[in-house]
């Protein structure tokens, strides 16, 4: 049995891309495809409006609409782990409630990210009064530690006495930090607590540690390689498949970052899903130039051919 199962949140989580219409609002449509295209490819959810989703890109509204439009085009609101975070209380205390009002399985909450170099106390009141304004005991909240972005991180001790405090509301943590250690500390820390990996080639190491997934950009693309690790990297007469998918996984991941990641994994998912709205993306990110396109694209159809080989 997969250790990882007992735990809150545990699988694969794409942390799904959001498809922009000619107009600069959510592709609805593209969006609710390539969330139920997802799942057929192995994720076990998608973890929407995060990084990835350009969250911070769009409206409150907007944000709010896309959850409601994906959940009425038949997607299970407990497949779905929406970012619900803002840079202050009221607005992430309304994102986060009509999350919870959805029937979301958690929320993805970053730590408010415009001033830096807080304290843990500071942080400790935002998610306090963040917790207490939805006041719901349907919350579930998945930390999310991304210092590389945020700048803000989220400490042992935070989560110790968020925790405390918050009995059963805090569930996990989303680690982008880079660093396994920081996960491998997370998972040492804490009982029945999704430790999830914020990158791909993560996920196994933190899985053996203790982990309980991932929730990835790369998934948007190959749920079914992750899958394929998640679902039997406990079992050592399966080792050999789990290791080729690893390396599929890895060079995927090493494409996607090719140039800046974004762009590029909107790049490939307009091949993927063979829709040219998909390279769309919100100021201030550009899409890839011609060129890079082109090189991406010939790459992408190396990596499939060699899959079918």
């Amino acid at each position: 049995m997969n250790p990882a199962a007992s735990l809150p949140i545990s699988g694969v989580f794409c942390a799904s891309a959001t498809p922009i219409a000619a107009d600069g609002s959510p592709d609805h449509a593209a969006f609710a495809a390539h969330c139920k295209a997802l799942i057929e490819e192995g994720c076990d959810g998608v973890a929407l409006l995060g990084t990835t989703g350009e969250a911070n890109s769009f409206s409150i509204a907007q944000r709010q609409q896309l959850l409601e439009k994906v959940i009425a085009a038949g997607l299970h609101p407990q497949r779905l782990l929406p970012g619900t975070s803002q840079t202050n209380v009221p607005d992430s205390v309304t994102l986060v409630k009509h999350a919870v009002q959805a029937g979301v399985k958690a929320c993805v909450v970053l730590p408010p990210f415009y001033y830096k170099g807080v304290s843990d106390e500071g942080l400790f009141r935002f998610y306090a009064e963040l917790i207490e304004g939805v006041g719901s005991n349907d919350l579930r909240v998945v930390l999310y530690h991304i210092p590389p972005i945020a700048q803000i991180g989220i400490s042992l001790e935070l989560t110790a006495r968020l925790r405390e405090a918050f009995p059963g509301v805090i569930v996990g943590v989303k680690d982008s930090s880079g660093k396994i250690e920081s996960m491998e500390a997370f998972a040492r820390s804490f009982d029945n607590f999704s430790v999830l990996a914020g990158a791909d080639p993560f996920m196994l190491p933190l899985l053996r540690a203790g982990g309980a997934g991932c929730i990835t950009s790369s998934s948007n693309l190959i749920g079914r390689h992750l899958s394929a690790v998640f679902d039997n990297w406990f079992d050592a007469n399966k080792s050999d498949m789990v290791d080729a998918a690893q390396a599929r996984i890895n060079a995927w991941r090493d494409l996607s970052n090719a140039y800046v990641q974004l762009p590029t994994i909107k790049a490939m998912l307009a091949r993927r899903r063979n829709h040219a709205g998909w390279t769309r993306l919100r100021p201030p990110l550009v899409e890839l130039n011609a060129a890079e396109l082109d090189t991406v694209w010939t790459k992408m159809a190396a990596l499939e051919a060699d899959e079918h080989v």
